[in-house]
C-alpha cells in the first residue's frame, strides 16, 4: 500500500512540474500586447485574453494546429490553457521585442548613456528610428527605452514617445487644439499649437506618497538656517506645515560641492561650501525622521557661474558674440541641452544623496523683459524650437529622469502664466507645462501685480482678492489641460516691497491667512510654500498664526469683508 501510495505521490509532482517535453518560453511580438488563442473544439482555435509581452510561458508537448498556414503551439500561462503562434515565441526575454522601426509621435530627448542621462541628439515628431535594442520590458508588455541607431553608438529613446506607423506619428492629441490656436503668440514666446498636449502618464510612488495637500517652509543654503533645523522643526510642528524646501543651487549660491558640479560647473564647485553636505544630509535626515515632506530647489537657466563655465552654452549678444548680462545675471539657454544635463544630474545626485522626496526646478525660463531686443540675442537654437517648445522639452525630460527615481517634480513659474489668451514672452505656456510637471508652483505674489490687475486697486494690500482672482485664471488653464499638475502655489511672506508702495501692508499673519484663503476660495487645494529670500525663522514665527489653520476645512471669506486696512 505505501508503494502505491508513493507511486501516486511521484506522478503527481511529475504532472505538477509538467512533462519530459514541456519547456519554458516567452511570449514575442511587435507590440505590448501578444495575441493567444483557445481550442473550444478539438482542432480549432478561437481569440482568447491576450497577454502581455515577455510574459512566461510553458510550451506543452501537445499536439500543435496549424490554421490559414499558420502554426500554434500549446502552452499554460499560469493556469490557463491556451496557444500561441510559433513566431510570438521567443527562448529568452531578449528576443520577445521585435519590431525592427518605430516614429516618433511625441518630441523627446535622446541619450546615449542612461546612467549619466547624457542628451546626444533630439528626436523630433515623425523622425522614422531604426531598433537596435531595449532596456526593459515593463508589466504591461510595453518597452521602458528603446536602443535606435545612431552613430556607431546608438542612443536611447522612452518607448511612450514612439510608434510603429508614420501615420501614427503625425497624430496629434487634438481634444484642447481649438482652446490652444485661439492663444496668440503676441510676445515672440512661440505659438501654443507648436507644444504637444498629449496626457503624460503622472506617476504614484508607493515608496514616497506625497502628502495632499503639500504646506511647506522655505529654507535657504545658510548654514545658520541648516545648523537651527531643530527650531524650524519645532515651529513647524505647531503648526499644518508639513513640507520643507531648501536650496540646493540658486545663482551664485551652490549648495554643496556636488559631484556634479565639479563634473559641468567648475565655478559652481568652487563657491559651494565645502562642508555643507554634511550639514546638508544631517538637517535632512531629522527632517524625515519627524515625517516631513522635503523638497530640494534648484535654479536651472539663471546661473552666472555655469554661463562663465560655458559661454557658447549661454545667451550671447550678437554684435559682441559674449553673454549677455541680464538685470546683472547671465543667463546659460533654455535650448542649450548641456544645461538641462547639468542640473538633472545635480537633482539626480541629491536624491541619491539625500533621498529628497522631491525636485523643485526654478527659473525654468528664457529673461523676462528682453522684446525689444530679442533679435540680437543669440539663444543657440540649435533644433530650431520655439521658447514654449523648449520649455516644455526640458520639463519632459526632467521629468522623466528624476521618475526613475522615485520622486516628483515641481515646476515654478511666473504669476502671469495663468492668464489667457497669449504666451508669455519668456517661454511658459502653463498647459504645456502643467501636462507634464506633478506639481506647478506659481509665483503670484500680490505686491507683483500692477495697480488695478484684475479691476483691483493697489492688489499688494488685498491679497484675499488678488489670489482668488489669480486662481479662477489658473482654473482656465487646468481646463484645457488633459493631465494637470497639482497647483501648489509660492506665497508672499516678505514684506510689500518699498518700491512698490512704502505703504504696503504687513507681511503679518493676516496677509499671510488671506492669500492661502484667496487660494482655497478659488479652488486650488494643493497646498503652498512660504517665499521669505531670508528663510528667518523669527518672521515665521511672527506669521504662526497663518501657519496653524486647516484651511480645506474653513468657509469661504464674505468678499464684502475682505479689505484690509493699510495703516
Amino acid at each position: 500500500m505505501k508503494r502505491i501510495l508513493y507511486i501516486v505521490f511521484i506522478v503527481s509532482v511529475l504532472a505538477s512540474c509538467g512533462r519530459k517535453d514541456d519547456y519554458t518560453a516567452y511570449a514575442a511580438g511587435s507590440t505590448a500586447d501578444v495575441a493567444v488563442f483557445e481550442s473550444p473544439k478539438k482542432g480549432e482555435i478561437v481569440p482568447s485574453e491576450p497577454v502581455a509581452r515577455g510574459s512566461s510561458l510553458i510550451i506543452t508537448s501537445d499536439k500543435t494546429i496549424k490554421q490559414d498556414g499558420v502554426k500554434y503551439l500549446p502552452a499554460r500561462i499560469g493556469k490557463r490553457k491556451v496557444y500561441i503562434a510559433e513566431e510570438a515565441v521567443a527562448a529568452s526575454p531578449e528576443e520577445c521585442v521585435q519590431e525592427k522601426e518605430l516614429f516618433v509621435q511625441t518630441a523627446a530627448s535622446m541619450i546615449d548613456d542612461t546612467l549619466s542621462s547624457h542628451i546626444c541628439d533630439f528626436a523630433k515628431k515623425g523622425r522614422r528610428l531604426e531598433v537596435l535594442g531595449f532596456d526593459k520590458i515593463l508589466p504591461d508588455g510595453s518597452v521602458r527605452r528603446y536602443k535606435v541607431k545612431r552613430g556607431e553608438s546608438g542612443a536611447w529613446i522612452f518607448g511612450k514617445y514612439t510608434v510603429l506607423t508614420q501615420e501614427e506619428a503625425a497624430e496629434r492629441y487634438s481634444e484642447f487644439d481649438e482652446a490652444h490656436k485661439a492663444i496668440k503668440n503676441s510676445f515672440k514666446g512661440g505659438e501654443a499649437i507648436g507644444c504637444e498636449f498629449r496626457p503624460y502618464e503622472k506617476p504614484a510612488f508607493p515608496d514616497n506618497p506625497m502628502p495632499n495637500p503639500v504646506n511647506a517652509f522655505y529654507l535657504t543654503i545658510s548654514p545658520a538656517g541648516l545648523k537651527n533645523i531643530d527650531s524650524f522643526i519645532a515651529l513647524a510642528d505647531s503648526t499644518n506645515i508639513n513640507a520643507f524646501v531648501i536650496d540646493i543651487k540658486d545663482n551664485e549660491c551652490p549648495g554643496y560641492k556636488a559631484d556634479a558640479m565639479e563634473k559641468y560647473s567648475p565655478t559652481n564647485y568652487k563657491w559651494a561650501g565645502s562642508n555643507k553636505e554634511a550639514l546638508y544630509k544631517e538637517a535632512i535626515d531629522k527632517l524625515h525622521a519627524k515625517g516631513y515632506w522635503v523638497i530640494g530647489r534648484i535654479t536651472c537657466f539663471k546661473d552666472s557661474y555655469y554661463a562663465k563655465d560655458h559661454p557658447s552654452s549661454s545667451i550671447c549678444d550678437k554684435a559682441t558674440g559674449k553673454p549677455f548680462l541680464h538685470n546683472k545675471s547671465y543667463w546659460p539657454s533654455a535650448y542649450s541641452r548641456d544645461v538641462w544635463q547639468f542640473n538633472v544630474e545635480l537633482a539626480k545626485e541629491s536624491v541619491r544623496k539625500f533621498g529628497l522626496n522631491e525636485v523643485n526646478f526654478d527659473y525654468v525660463r528664457f529673461p523676462d523683459k528682453m522684446i525689444s531686443i530679442d533679435e540680437q540675442m543669440d539663444y543657440r537654437n540649435r533644433y530650431g524650437e520655439s521658447k514654449v517648445q523648449a520649455i516644455q522639452n526640458f520639463v519632459r525630460y526632467a521629468c522623466d529622469e528624476l521618475h526613475s527615481l522615485g520622486v516628483y517634480v515641481s515646476i515654478d513659474v511666473f504669476g502671469e502664466s495663468a492668464n489667457p489668451g497669449y504666451t508669455t514672452a519668456y517661454g511658459q505656456y502653463w498647459p504645456a507645462i502643467s501636462t507634464i510637471a506633478d506639481v506647478i508652483c506659481a509665483m503670484p505674489y500680490p505686491d507683483h501685480f500692477d495697480d488695478h490687475y484684475y479691476g483691483i486697486s493697489k492688489p499688494w494690500n488685498h491679497p484675499y482678492e488678488i489670489l482668488k482672482a489669480w486662481g479662477k485664471r489658473v482654473q482656465g488653464r487646468q481646463a484645457v489641460t488633459a493631465s494637470p499638475a497639482i497647483v501648489r502655489t509660492w506665497i508672499q511672506a516678505y514684506h510689500v516691497m518699498r518700491w512698490v508702495d512704502p505703504n504696503g501692508i504687513d507681511n503679518n499673519s493676516n496677509f499671510i491667512e488671506r492669500e492661502i484663503r484667496g487660494l482655497y476660495d478659488a479652488g486650488l487645494t494643493g497646498g503652498y510654500c512660504t517665499w521669505l529670500a531670508s528663510g528667518n525663522i523669527s518672521v515665521y514665527r511672527s506669521q504662526k498664526d497663518a501657519y496653524i489653520l486647516d484651511y480645506p476645512s474653513l468657509p469661504p471669506i464674505d468678499s464684502v469683508n475682505t479689505f484690509i486696512n493699510p495703516n
